[in-house]
This record gives structure tokens, sequence and C-alpha cells, in this order.
């Protein structure tokens, strides 16, 4: 597969701050992927970063001692040859942020505790071109098992009015509905169990139909101006209008379902879509479908300060994905766990140059 025309090759002295970024946390969230191509590599994207130009540099990353930051980065410059991402001819790229919500469940139904988090049903079912009924939305990548053959699964309004209830799916309860809103936006929790458990929660499925945000629907009905759309203030609006929450969360018809997962290291995020736990300000959610799990992007978004400092220039590992993130020049950068997290995250919305570190044979093939 060519390498797309959408990458142009740069120097590393072209990157801003590239001298300047900590490229330790970077190298390490790298070489995590690094092992775990060991047990299945990642698939190669539609731009043509075939995920196998990255084996000397993973190989390297699994057994080169990197002691600091300058290790860091003349490991990347060794290896690497910068390239800026130019999807389309005026076009720029765009930042959003997110994060692991922590909260407190209880493991039963209480007065209190009224809202529950579902794992996957039996009945769920995986849908492609195989086994895609004549007339189903191609978008639908699952289904209901029926003994008529696979429909559409129950969306978002259907779940929460019970179309699930009695069979025994709930994982734990939540006090607030907007808070479990929340959490399947963001695919994953830590929960502070009321019997003692310390439990984290992933998305495990999704009944799939396609996402709609709260933010762009209170935008259109002239609830928030566009522009002073962020979770802060989409939820200070559901705080105020307790009585109109199911009536725009509703609109969001995709429902997450979940499952159980070990909380391994405190300091790191979920196993997400690359299956490596993402790093706090390291990992960068993609497009999947066009980049390779696995690509070191350098992020420049100098308006973006909410990470701290006077602007926004990291080198990231592309470890997620995203069912909003569409397009080469699109990311969504993990800001961490907790509260604190998700005050970063709510606010981002950054225009943001995007520079993938492309492997050097790579590059030299496609020159050559």
């Amino acid at each position: 597969m060519p390498l797309s025309g959408v990458f142009r090759p740069v120097s590393f002295a072209a990157l801003p701050g590239w001298a300047d970024d900590d490229a330790l946390p970077a190298f390490e969230a790298f070489r995590r992927s690094a092992f775990h191509v060991l047990t299945k590599p990642y698939r190669t994207g539609s731009l043509g970063v075939d995920s196998a130009a990255f084996a000397e540099s993973q190989a390297a990353a699994r057994t080169v001692p990197v002691p600091n930051s300058s290790a860091a980065r003349a490991f990347f410059e060794r290896h690497f040859v910068p390239a800026l991402v130019t999807p389309e001819a005026g076009e720029r790229g765009l930042v959003t942020g997110f994060y692991e919500p922590e909260a407190e469940a209880s493991p039963v139904r209480t007065p209190d505790f009224t809202v529950p988090l579902l794992a996957r049903p039996a009945d769920l079912i995986d849908i492609d071109d195989a086994n895609r009924p004549a007339g189903m939305d191609p978008y639908l990548a699952f289904g209901r098992r029926t003994e008529a053959g696979p429909v559409e699964y129950f969306d978002r309004e259907a779940v929460e009015n019970g179309a699930l209830t009695g069979r025994g799916l709930e994982i734990a309860w939540l006090k607030d509905k907007v808070d479990a809103f929340f959490i399947h936006v963001q695919g994953a929790a830590r929960l502070a169990v009321t019997d003692g458990r310390r439990l984290r929660v992933t998305y495990a499925a999704k009944s799939g139909q396609r996402f709609t945000g709260p933010g762009g629907v209170l935008a259109g009905l002239g609830e928030i101006p566009l522009e002073q759309v962020t979770m802060q203030s989409i939820r200070a609006w559901f705080k105020a209008h307790p009585d109109r929450v199911d009536e725009i969360l509703w609109r969001n018809r995709s429902y997450i379902f979940f499952r159980e997962a070990k909380v391994d290291d405190p300091a790191l995020g979920p196993v997400a879509a690359a299956k490596v736990p993402l790093t706090p300000g390291r990992s960068i959610a993609v497009d999947r479908l066009l980049h390779t799990f696995g690509t070191p992007f350098f992020i420049a978004a100098p308006a973006l300060t909410a990470f701290g400092g006077d602007g926004f220039r990291r080198l990231m590992i592309a470890q997620d994905t995203g069912s909003a993130i569409v397009g080469a020049a699109r990311g969504d950068l993990f800001a961490g766990s907790g509260d604190v997290a998700g005050e970063i995250a709510g606010v981002v919305r950054h225009a943001a140059d995007f520079y993938a570190l492309l492997p050097r044979g790579l590059v030299g093939e496609t020159e050559g």
C-alpha cells in the first residue's frame, strides 16, 4: 500500500518545541505498544503507514535502555522522519480531550443508586457484510439476534425504558444519569464501590447507532452558543434543566456496554483500542481507519494551555480511537483519570498541527 500524499516530510528542527518536550513518557507509551505487537500486530491504516515498517523501532524499544528524555528524543530521531499531516487544502487539524471519570457506585440498586452500567447482552452480535440483512443501515456494526435474523439493537431510549431489565446485566449502579452518560462517552471509569472495592469498567460493545453529542444538540437548539460548548457547560445546563435530561440524552441513540477490568497501575489509564493502558498526556485517539496504532504524533496546539505551560507541543502515541474521531488531522488527547483530568479534557477543542513520525525505511522507500 503506497504512503498517502497527506504526509509531507519535514525536519525535526521544523517541529515547534520538539527540543523542549520530555520525550521519555512518550517512549514508555510507545514501548508498551511495541510489546503488544508481539501478540497481535496492529492493522495498517488506509493512509499507508505499514505496521510492519515499525518492526525495527519496536524491537529497539523492547531491548534498548532509555534512561532519560534526551535519550528518548534521540531514539525517535534515529528511527523516524516527521511529516506534516495535510489532509485538505485550507484545513487545519483539531484536537479534543478525553479522560477516565471516577464515580461512586453501589453493587446493588438502592434508593440513591438507580442508574446501571450494563454488561454486554448475550443477544448483541457483531454485524459485517457477511451477516448484514438487506436494508440494514450499513453503518451498524452491531445488531440483535432474533429467530428471524439480525435486526437493529435497542437504542438508548429503549434500554433506559427497560428493554434489558431482568437479564442480570448490571455491573454497578450510579446515582446520576448524567454521570453515567459521560462514562458512556469516555468509554471507561474507575468506580469507588460502596462495599469497599475499587473497580474499573471499560468499553465492551455498543448498541451501534450513530453517536450524537449533547453539545451539538444544545447548540442547535440555541441553549448554549457553539463556541461555549464544553463538558462543564453541558453539565451546568443539565443541572439547571433536570426535566429535560432525557429529551437531550435520548437524541444520542448509541448505548455503551461495559466489562470489568483490573487497575494494575493506578498511574495509567484503561486498556483501550490498541490493547495497552493509556498514558495520561501521551496517548492520543486517532481515526483508526486512516492511521496505524503505535504511530507517534507530535502535536502543536499553541492556544491549548489546559495541560499546563504556554501551549501544547508534545509527542503522543496513537493508542485509541472513537466514533467522533474522523479525519487525518483529528485527535483526542487522553488527559488521565479523575476530576482534575476531567476539567482539562472538558475544555479541549483547539486547532492543532499534526506531525506523524514515520519509520525511516517507509519514507525512504516512498522517496526512492
